[in-house]
């Protein structure tokens, strides 16, 4: 893993910014976690918050930042000082998903935009391994990075006042899944009949950044069962380590 060049800004009183190159990289994710949980090891008193994107991480201090050159420099330090060679534990998830034209509300839009069946589009997607980048918009809304280049397709210029929850969908290079109803502007392909996010457990979110998400169709039958069997708090979703 090599250095990157970052960049360090003030974002409020008590935050700072960090950016790497403006890129969806898997290069460049694992180095933001690498120094994330470096960070987050060093158990700094006056630390209180790390979130992380695609290519940042923002540091929220529980005190004003007074001399904000010297918060850049320890962060420097820290940053020269983190253990490249230490691997995250990771998991593959493995997601069940209905690509039925019920749900799949932009499918033929889709298909006769890129000159593909809709058989050929929901092949593609499902045919991909994606890396969660971060959790975010929503909580439990995972940004899924390695979306096929033939699946590009752009966010609608009038977003939806509704998605409905389980919405799997395509918003330009990017794929990702509604854990709950709300407006959205990308574009819905399927739904998956599993919960995304569970507020009340200790971990609300099954999957974290770094994690890998695999879909695989299933039919309305399928997809009912499901549903039906998530109700009942019996289906498990399948999952493996992939390495630590």
């Amino acid at each position: 893993m090599k250095n990157f060049k970052l960049t360090y800004k003030r974002f409020s009183e008590a935050s700072i910014l960090i950016e790497w190159p403006q890129e969806i990289s898997e290069n460049i994710l694992n180095d933001v976690l690498v120094y994330k949980n470096h960070l987050l090891e060093l158990d700094i008193e006056s630390l209180v918050q790390i979130n992380n994107a695609y290519n940042s991480l923002l540091v929220i201090y529980s005190v004003t930042i007074d001399n904000i050159n010297s918060r850049f420099l320890e962060l420097k330090q820290y940053y020269k000082s983190r253990n490249i060679l230490k691997k995250r534990e990771s998991k593959l998830f493995k997601i069940p998903v209905c690509y039925d034209e019920h749900f799949g509300l932009d499918l033929v839009e889709i298909s006769e935009e890129k000159n593909r069946s809709i058989k050929d589009i929901v092949e593609l997607h499902y045919s991909t391994i994606y890396t969660v980048y971060f959790i975010g918009f929503l909580p439990g809304f995972l940004y899924l990075g390695g979306l096929d280049e033939r699946l590009y397709f752009p966010r609608k210029n009038s977003p939806r006042h509704e998605i409905k929850k389980g919405a799997i969908a395509i918003g330009g290079s990017q794929t990702g899944m509604y854990p709950n109803a709300s407006p959205g502007g990308w574009n819905i392909i399927g739904n998956s009949p599993v919960e995304l996010f569970l507020p009340k457990k200790k971990e609300p979110c099954f999957a974290t950044s770094g994690d890998k998400i695999e879909f695989f169709p299933i039919s309305r039958t399928e997809y009912d069962l499901i549903k039906r069997e998530v109700a009942l708090g019996t289906y498990k979703i399948e999952s493996e380590v992939l390495d630590g």
